[in-house]
């Protein structure tokens, strides 16, 4: 009995508030960091108490509640999106001046070529002045045409050359002939088999729908990069990356290790698996910055984009100068094929030489294109290409940005935050892309669930890319959304549905159990021994 008596006494003794058990921590430094980042003090402890609550922290003395745990997990998650968005922003921008610049460039390429028609022309007289809307119309075709117009670029410039022959030809003509419209659509009709304005119409159209097929699709390629960074820089991140987000960023703050960065590789791998779908856009992504590089570069090959813009008044000049040197040829060639117009009385070769000189008749024209046209193409070119290899890693690239404003640098990897404690991050660095995650230690996530929004970006890629790779060959061909089964595509699926998942060791030793901020290590002493007296003596006795 006596002894029962003395046990109780010494389990008084230990459980008493004492020396021994060492003051709790303050809680002060994290107060005035969470009112800092907008939250009320309400619930926030005084003092360090127990972790067990904590779903994300590490378990042990803490100064966070599970509701501060929350609200930081929820911070965490919304400051990173908000540097995923500003880094999505400023590759936008990129993208958006490089539309302009090209844009600006090419608008002022085609007004120029427009301006020179006028002077090219103005020696055809009447021919010229009376048609002027035909000349206006093709040069609205084109610009309709790049501004993205469901326009069918072929058949309108055959639609032009049968006008102006239409035109041409009834303007060479003797007054008193009589041509009917279905005279004249029978001349147009002939075209394509007198050739009347040689070989011109057909390389004219080549180049120009070359030019203008290429020159749009690059416009569009920037537009669509543009919106698909938009898009899935919006995409909100899954509630395994919050917990981890909130396990990097804010516990070493719970665990009063403010100032303790994290480790890098620690960091790469909960960026890695936070942004592993936004990596899968990287194949594509690369394709499509390499196929508007061959765009790019095109503009420079022979016969140039601004050659070929500012030849248009010129070839047109060249056509109707051929037609005029043999009219008499074509003529007697349309009345054997569309039969004699009618007329009153016959004409002469000598009042159809009059006709043509009234009308207005060309000479050889010798085009000298500016020195500095060339230069300009070529600085243009250079910058695009530039710029565009520049973002060509950028969605492998994003974790590495965001860890460079969040991690500590390399040469402190042994006093770095691992998640745990301060200590060395053993585990080794995840691949890139959602498969790869399969075995991430710091993101759990469900590698054979994509989410959707970014695969279906990944086809709005490919899809540019091809209309890209068609431009290159002068094929304009529009593309209809694409209703295959998109959720195989990219790297993040298994082929049995199941995939096995195991977890590395995580860190180089058991983490400490001490308090946080450096308060003295827990340790067995006399008054902890007694207390496993009582249980002793009671097994014993049975």
């Amino acid at each position: 009995m006596r002894l029962c008596v003395l046990l109780c006494a010494v389990v008084g003794l230990c459980a008493a508030p004492g020396s021994v058990s060492g003051a709790d921590r303050s809680c002060g430094d994290l107060r005035q960091f969470y009112t800092g980042k907008g939250f009320t003090l309400e619930g926030v402890p005084l003092s360090e108490i127990s972790g067990e609550q904590l779903r994300m922290c590490p378990q042990g003395p803490t100064c966070c509640t599970i509701t501060m745990e929350g609200n930081l997990a929820s911070l965490s998650a919304q400051e990173t999106e908000g540097l995923i968005r500003e880094a999505g922003r400023s590759l936008q921008a990129t993208f958006n001046n490089l539309h302009r610049s090209f844009d600006t460039y090419f608008t002022e390429l085609h007004g120029q070529s427009e301006r020179l028609l006028q002077e090219v022309l103005s020696p055809l007289g009447p021919l010229y002045s009376q048609n002027a809307r035909l000349f206006a119309e093709l040069y609205a075709d084109l610009r309709q045409y790049y501004r993205g117009s469901a326009l069918h670029l072929d058949e309108n410039l055959s639609e032009f050359w049968s006008q102006l022959l239409e035109r041409t030809f009834k303007a060479s003509a003797l007054t008193e002939v009589n041509l009917s419209e279905d005279y004249l659509e029978c001349v147009a009709k002939q075209q394509e088999t007198l050739r009347p304005f040689g070989d011109i119409p057909r390389d004219m159209k080549t180049k120009v729908i070359r030019s203008f097929v290429t020159a749009r699709s690059f416009v569009q390629g920037l537009l669509v990069s543009s919106d698909v960074i938009k898009k899935v820089s919006q995409v909100s991140l899954a509630e395994e990356c919050t917990k981890a987000l909130m396990k990097l960023v804010y516990c070493p703050h719970c665990r009063g290790l403010a100032s303790v960065q994290p480790c890098s590789n620690y960091c790469s791998n909960v960026m890695k698996g936070c942004l592993a779908n936004q990596a899968d856009l990287n194949p594509v992504w690369q394709e499509l910055i390499d196929t508007m590089i061959q765009v790019a570069s095109s503009f420079s090959t022979e016969p140039s984009l601004d050659v070929v813009l500012s030849s248009i008044p010129i070839r047109i000049y060249e056509a109707v100068h051929y037609l005029q040197q043999n009219m008499d040829t074509f003529t007697a060639k349309v009345f054997q094929t569309c039969g004699s117009p009618g007329e009153p009385g016959t004409g002469t070769p000598n009042a159809h030489e009059q006709k043509k000189k009234k009308s207005g008749s060309l000479t050889a024209f010798e085009y000298k294109p500016s020195p500095t046209a060339g230069l300009r193409l070529e600085i243009q070119v250079s910058d695009l290409s530039s710029k565009l290899r520049d973002m060509r890693q950028y969605w492998v690239q994003l974790p590495v940005a965001l860890c460079s404003k969040l991690a500590s640098e390399s040469n402190s990897q042994d006093n770095c935050w691992n998640g745990m404690t301060k200590a060395r991050y053993l585990p080794g660095v995840m691949g890139d892309g959602l498969a790869n995650q399969i075995n991430n230690p710091e993101v759990d996530l469900d590698i054979t669930k994509p989410i959707m929004k970014i695969r279906q970006q990944i086809m709005e890629l490919k899809i540019m890319s091809n209309r890209l790779k068609d431009a290159l060959e002068g094929n304009d061909v529009d593309f209809q959304d694409a209703s295959e089964d998109i959720s195989g595509s990219g790297s993040g699926m298994c082929l049995s549905g199941q995939c096995a998942r195991s977890r590395p060791g995580l860190y180089a030793y058991a983490p400490e159990t001490k308090p946080v901020g450096g308060a003295p290590t827990p340790r067995i002493g006399v008054c902890d021994l007694l207390l496993l007296l009582p249980v002793t003596v009671l097994l014993l006795q049975r």
